[in-house]
């Protein structure tokens, strides 16, 4: 039997199976939006989304999927830490200075939306790393391909385009004001110099169950190019800025839902409202219960969208690493932190660290390590091909104001085609981030009110 500091996993090859054991336990914006009327037909009870997976029905292996998130990641973590760098690199007073990118952009789940009047089906990336709502625009002319239909903004009767002294064009970090027609236009840049840009406008949005919200301002792209975008049409920013979907609709709380990215039949699922909060009633789970974990949220002045957590350790099996608490803390000049991200698939820590929990992991482990570098990941272990129970360390991460342990299955992977077991995460060289393998099968609530974020373990698929 594995000790109180392990996990239990019994496999069986060729075709193994991994069973747990009861044993684990920059976006500056230049003004808020207050003075803005609040959007029309609001429901009170919130809105639900259905997220897709943007590997979805590829016919993809676990460690596939897992593969092609981490190609994702890395050019989304360089541009999350681009995006930090060059936000303290700025001069916020420097309306001419076009390098200070507001988001990450891409992501890695798809929500279902429509645009205008009559409604335009589309799907847009759901992005916590980003504010901007926007989406391809006629007419185009640089844009990628996409997977529905480019929105034609003058085939919708509900569309207008935002005046230059309106609080929506002085919440972007970079605008010009078209003097022919008053009308606001926008420049979005990234980290890696990918860009969207357009006119600012406002239109009607329907979600799920038929909920039309009019008055929405978003971005008519007519100028997009870069890499990472083409997974969908657009993308729908919850970050913590006045331009982001949550902002503009007044909420103070949303919450998601991951299913494990091995799970190809279940949905995953998006909260925004008073329905963030219901629905862990409803699961029978409690905010103020012993399973749920609640951390704080911290803000970065240069980067205020991003969701910081404050990390200050983290245990491998019995051990509490050495690490200095320094190591994940959000510095003065706004560089370094932890952020929690939807559209990163594994976490990423700090260099050190992550040397120090990959060390201390490998002389825990009675597996041999695998150096081959086949799947990507930075620490496997070759698999035996019989079946035997494997133990694996437990893994906890030391928040302030609470640790959270996560299960077995948020942390290994293993693929039967190579016999291999691999640790789901990496060393970043920029901030670290706290990955969606590492969230799913959680409902994660984030309530801005408190600023906090609380976990609820949650069989994200019934839902």
């Amino acid at each position: 039997m594995a000790s109180s500091s392990s996990s239990s996993f019994s496999l069986l090859f060729p075709f193994f199976l991994i069973l747990f054991s009861c044993l684990i336990s920059v976006s500056s914006s230049r003004r808020s939006l207050i003075d803005r009327p609040l959007p029309k037909n609001l429901p009170r009870s919130g809105f639900r989304f259905s997220l897709k997976h943007v590997d979805s029905g590829k016919n993809l292996t676990k460690i596939q999927k897992i593969q092609r998130g981490i190609n994702r990641g890395f050019h989304r973590l360089n541009r999350l830490g681009a995006v930090a760098v060059l936000a303290v690199a700025s001069n916020p007073d420097d309306t001419n200075n076009i390098k200070a990118p507001t988001h990450g952009g891409s992501g890695e789940f798809l929500m279902e939306l429509s645009i205008g009047n009559p409604a335009v089906k589309y799907s847009a990336i759901f992005d916590t790393g980003s504010d901007l709502i926007w989406t391809q625009c006629k007419p185009c002319t640089e844009c990628f391909d996409q997977p529905t239909p480019i929105f034609d903004p003058e085939k919708s009767s509900s569309y207008s385009k935002v005046g230059c002294s309106s609080g929506l064009c002085n919440a972007l970090p970079r605008s010009n004001c078209n003097q022919d027609n008053d009308a606001c236009e926008y420049l979005y840049t990234y980290g890696d110099y990918s860009s969207t840009s357009g006119f600012l406008a406002t239109e009607t949005f329907t979600f799920e169950e038929g909920n039309s919200i009019h008055g929405i301002g978003f971005g008519c792209g007519v100028e997009n190019e870069g890499d990472g975008f083409s997974q969908g049409s657009g993308l729908v920013g919850l970050g913590r800025g006045p331009l982001s979907l949550i902002s503009q609709l007044k909420e103070t709380k949303f919450s998601y839902c991951l299913t494990s990215i091995g799970d190809s039949e279940a949905s995953s699922s998006l909260f925004i409202g008073s329905l963030a909060s219901n629905i862990v009633n409803k699961t029978g789970a409690s905010l103020d219960g012993e399973v749920t974990k609640t951390m704080s949220l911290l803000r970065n002045p240069n980067q205020p969208s991003f969701y910081y957590l404050e990390l200050q350790g983290i245990t491998v099996g019995g051990k509490r690493l050495s690490v200095e608490k320094s190591n994940f803390e959000l510095t003065e000049n706004g560089t370094g932190g932890m952020i929690i991200d939807s559209g990163t698939t594994i976490t990423f820590l700090e260099e050190s660290a992550f040397k120090e929990l990959k060390e201390e992991f490998t002389s825990r482990m009675s597996l041999p390590v695998d150096d081959s570098g086949s799947t990507g990941l930075d620490l496997c272990f070759k698999l035996p091909n019989v079946e035997m129970d494997i133990a694996v360390p437990k893994l906890i991460f030391h928040f302030k104001g609470a640790d959270l342990e996560l299960p077995g299955e948020n942390y290994m992977v293993a693929d039967s085609s190579t016999s291999l077991l691999c640790l789901a995460m990496g060393s970043s060289n920029r901030m670290s981030i706290f990955g969606n393998v590492q969230q799913q099968n959680f409902n994660v609530l984030h309530d801005l009110e408190k600023e906090t974020v609380s976990f609820v373990p949650t069989e994200c698929g019934k839902l």
